[in-house]
Protein backbone atom coordinates (compact mmCIF):
# COMPACT_ATOMS: atom_id res chain seq x y z
CA UNK A 1 0.00 0.00 0.00
CA UNK A 2 1.55 3.44 -1.25
CA UNK A 3 -0.86 5.49 1.10
CA UNK A 4 0.46 6.80 4.39
CA UNK A 5 -2.41 5.04 6.46
CA UNK A 6 -1.59 7.77 9.55
CA UNK A 7 -3.05 10.80 7.47
CA UNK A 8 -6.17 9.25 7.56
CA UNK A 9 -8.49 10.11 9.82
CA UNK A 10 -12.03 8.75 10.49
CA UNK A 11 -15.48 11.00 10.82
CA UNK A 12 -17.16 8.50 13.17
CA UNK A 13 -15.84 5.66 13.97
CA UNK A 14 -16.99 2.02 13.39
CA UNK A 15 -17.66 -0.15 16.19
CA UNK A 16 -14.57 -2.30 15.68
CA UNK A 17 -11.45 -1.71 13.47
CA UNK A 18 -8.40 -2.63 13.02
CA UNK A 19 -5.66 -0.41 10.73
CA UNK A 20 -2.07 -1.61 9.30
CA UNK A 21 0.00 -0.67 6.64
CA UNK A 22 -1.53 -3.53 4.29
CA UNK A 23 -4.72 -3.75 5.51
CA UNK A 24 -8.05 -2.23 7.46
CA UNK A 25 -10.60 -4.16 8.41
CA UNK A 26 -14.03 -2.33 9.72
CA UNK A 27 -17.02 -4.26 11.74
CA UNK A 28 -20.29 -2.10 11.40
CA UNK A 29 -23.04 -0.79 13.60
CA UNK A 30 -26.65 -1.38 12.93
CA UNK A 31 -28.61 1.60 11.82
CA UNK A 32 -26.07 3.38 10.34
CA UNK A 33 -26.00 4.97 6.47
CA UNK A 34 -25.04 8.03 3.99
CA UNK A 35 -28.17 9.19 2.42
CA UNK A 36 -30.14 12.98 1.59
CA UNK A 37 -33.29 13.17 1.23
CA UNK A 38 -34.53 11.93 -2.37
CA UNK A 39 -37.84 9.66 -3.05
CA UNK A 40 -37.26 8.50 1.13
CA UNK A 41 -37.67 11.65 2.35
CA UNK A 42 -35.05 10.96 5.17
CA UNK A 43 -31.69 12.07 5.97
CA UNK A 44 -28.77 9.45 7.29
CA UNK A 45 -25.42 10.68 7.94
CA UNK A 46 -23.73 8.39 10.77
CA UNK A 47 -21.84 6.48 8.18
CA UNK A 48 -18.15 5.80 9.44
CA UNK A 49 -15.66 7.36 7.12
CA UNK A 50 -11.94 6.88 7.08
CA UNK A 51 -10.52 9.61 4.82
CA UNK A 52 -7.39 11.30 3.92
CA UNK A 53 -7.19 15.53 2.80
CA UNK A 54 -5.86 16.55 -0.22
CA UNK A 55 -5.59 19.90 -2.85
CA UNK A 56 -4.47 17.80 -5.72
CA UNK A 57 -6.39 18.34 -8.70
CA UNK A 58 -5.20 15.08 -10.57
CA UNK A 59 -5.58 11.55 -9.11
CA UNK A 60 -6.22 8.36 -9.03
CA UNK A 61 -7.22 6.41 -5.86
CA UNK A 62 -7.59 2.79 -5.95
CA UNK A 63 -8.80 0.13 -3.41
CA UNK A 64 -9.87 -3.65 -3.16
CA UNK A 65 -12.90 -4.26 -1.06
CA UNK A 66 -13.65 -7.91 1.07
CA UNK A 67 -16.83 -8.41 2.62
CA UNK A 68 -19.20 -10.33 4.51
CA UNK A 69 -22.12 -8.73 3.93
CA UNK A 70 -25.04 -11.04 4.75
CA UNK A 71 -28.57 -8.44 5.65
CA UNK A 72 -30.37 -6.12 3.36
CA UNK A 73 -28.45 -2.43 2.53
CA UNK A 74 -25.01 -3.73 4.32
CA UNK A 75 -21.90 -1.71 2.08
CA UNK A 76 -18.51 -0.77 2.15
CA UNK A 77 -16.86 0.95 -0.56
CA UNK A 78 -15.21 4.14 -1.47
CA UNK A 79 -16.45 7.25 -0.57
CA UNK A 80 -15.59 10.90 -0.78
CA UNK A 81 -17.04 13.18 2.20
CA UNK A 82 -17.17 16.65 2.35
CA UNK A 83 -20.08 17.66 4.57
CA UNK A 84 -23.36 15.82 5.44
CA UNK A 85 -24.80 17.70 2.14
CA UNK A 86 -21.82 17.42 -0.34
CA UNK A 87 -20.57 13.82 -0.85
CA UNK A 88 -20.21 10.56 -3.23
CA UNK A 89 -20.05 6.95 -2.76
CA UNK A 90 -19.58 3.44 -4.26
CA UNK A 91 -20.47 0.38 -3.02
CA UNK A 92 -22.05 -3.39 -3.34
CA UNK A 93 -24.91 -2.99 -1.35
CA UNK A 94 -26.50 -6.38 -0.25
CA UNK A 95 -29.87 -6.81 -1.08
CA UNK A 96 -31.06 -10.47 -0.91
CA UNK A 97 -29.53 -14.53 -1.21
CA UNK A 98 -30.24 -13.86 -4.69
CA UNK A 99 -28.68 -10.72 -5.91
CA UNK A 100 -26.73 -7.66 -4.60
CA UNK A 101 -26.67 -3.81 -5.82
CA UNK A 102 -23.26 -2.64 -7.39
CA UNK A 103 -24.04 1.10 -7.63
CA UNK A 104 -22.87 4.77 -6.55
CA UNK A 105 -24.39 7.66 -4.90
CA UNK A 106 -23.55 11.15 -5.22
CA UNK A 107 -24.72 14.18 -3.26
CA UNK A 108 -24.78 17.97 -3.98
CA UNK A 109 -26.52 20.22 -1.63
CA UNK A 110 -28.31 17.55 0.05
CA UNK A 111 -30.18 15.79 -2.54
CA UNK A 112 -28.55 12.50 -3.48
CA UNK A 113 -29.39 9.96 -6.25
CA UNK A 114 -28.57 6.24 -7.00
CA UNK A 115 -27.36 4.52 -9.80
CA UNK A 116 -27.11 0.62 -9.72
CA UNK A 117 -27.06 -2.32 -11.79
CA UNK A 118 -27.88 -6.07 -10.14
CA UNK A 119 -24.81 -8.62 -9.57
CA UNK A 120 -24.80 -11.99 -7.95
CA UNK A 121 -24.93 -12.37 -4.01
CA UNK A 122 -21.94 -14.76 -4.41
CA UNK A 123 -19.29 -12.25 -5.05
CA UNK A 124 -17.78 -10.79 -2.30
CA UNK A 125 -15.01 -8.87 -3.68
CA UNK A 126 -14.67 -5.67 -5.76
CA UNK A 127 -12.06 -3.11 -6.62
CA UNK A 128 -12.67 0.46 -6.80
CA UNK A 129 -11.06 3.36 -8.26
CA UNK A 130 -11.66 6.98 -7.99
CA UNK A 131 -10.58 9.45 -10.20
CA UNK A 132 -10.86 13.09 -9.84
CA UNK A 133 -10.18 16.02 -12.87
CA UNK A 134 -10.28 19.47 -11.00
CA UNK A 135 -14.00 19.42 -9.79
CA UNK A 136 -15.19 16.27 -11.77
CA UNK A 137 -14.97 12.82 -10.56
CA UNK A 138 -14.94 9.07 -11.93
CA UNK A 139 -15.72 6.04 -10.73
CA UNK A 140 -15.18 2.84 -11.71
CA UNK A 141 -15.11 -0.69 -10.62
CA UNK A 142 -13.33 -4.20 -10.79
CA UNK A 143 -13.55 -8.00 -10.45
CA UNK A 144 -9.38 -8.49 -10.64
CA UNK A 145 -8.02 -5.16 -9.90
CA UNK A 146 -6.83 -5.05 -13.65
CA UNK A 147 -9.29 -4.61 -16.14
CA UNK A 148 -11.82 -1.46 -14.57
CA UNK A 149 -14.95 -0.51 -15.74
CA UNK A 150 -16.88 3.04 -15.80
CA UNK A 151 -19.16 3.13 -13.50
CA UNK A 152 -20.41 7.44 -13.99
CA UNK A 153 -18.76 10.69 -14.45
CA UNK A 154 -19.99 13.47 -11.91
CA UNK A 155 -19.75 17.08 -10.84
CA UNK A 156 -19.46 17.82 -7.26
CA UNK A 157 -20.15 21.67 -6.97
CA UNK A 158 -18.20 22.05 -3.69
CA UNK A 159 -15.19 19.03 -4.84
CA UNK A 160 -12.96 22.16 -6.55
CA UNK A 161 -10.55 22.51 -3.41
CA UNK A 162 -9.32 20.20 -0.86
CA UNK A 163 -11.17 17.24 -0.70
CA UNK A 164 -11.14 14.42 1.30
CA UNK A 165 -11.40 10.63 0.63
CA UNK A 166 -11.05 7.25 1.41
CA UNK A 167 -13.49 4.47 2.55
CA UNK A 168 -16.63 3.19 4.27
CA UNK A 169 -18.61 0.65 5.45
CA UNK A 170 -22.36 0.72 7.02
CA UNK A 171 -25.15 -1.37 8.17
CA UNK A 172 -28.94 0.86 7.20
CA UNK A 173 -30.36 -1.81 8.84
CA UNK A 174 -30.42 -4.07 12.14
CA UNK A 175 -27.30 -5.81 11.19
CA UNK A 176 -23.36 -5.79 11.47
CA UNK A 177 -20.53 -7.29 9.30
CA UNK A 178 -16.89 -6.97 8.58
CA UNK A 179 -15.69 -5.26 5.96
CA UNK A 180 -11.94 -5.69 4.63
CA UNK A 181 -9.69 -3.32 2.61
CA UNK A 182 -6.69 -3.66 0.84
CA UNK A 183 -4.32 -2.90 -1.55
CA UNK A 184 -4.61 1.16 -1.12
CA UNK A 185 -2.90 3.33 -3.94
CA UNK A 186 -3.00 6.64 -4.56
CA UNK A 187 -0.93 7.37 -8.36
CA UNK A 188 -1.70 9.85 -11.16
CA UNK A 189 -5.10 10.43 -12.86
CA UNK A 190 -5.44 7.14 -14.33
CA UNK A 191 -8.66 9.00 -16.03
CA UNK A 192 -7.32 10.47 -19.66
CA UNK A 193 -8.59 13.53 -20.79
CA UNK A 194 -11.83 14.19 -22.92
CA UNK A 195 -10.81 13.33 -26.75
CA UNK A 196 -13.62 14.84 -28.41
CA UNK A 197 -15.80 17.91 -29.16
CA UNK A 198 -14.29 20.58 -27.89
CA UNK A 199 -15.56 22.38 -24.98
CA UNK A 200 -18.10 25.33 -26.04
CA UNK A 201 -16.85 28.91 -25.81
CA UNK A 202 -18.04 31.69 -23.22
Amino acid sequence: MNVDINKFLWTREPARFSVTDNKIEVVTKPNTDLWQRTYYHFKNDNAPVFQIETDEQFFSFTVNTLYESKHRFDQCGIVMYLDSDNWLKASVEYENEKFQHLGSVVTNNGYSDWATTEIDADIKSMWYRFSRREDDYCIECSYDGVVFKQMRVCHMYKGNGTIRFGIYACSPEESTFKATFTGMAITECKWPPHNGQQPDKD
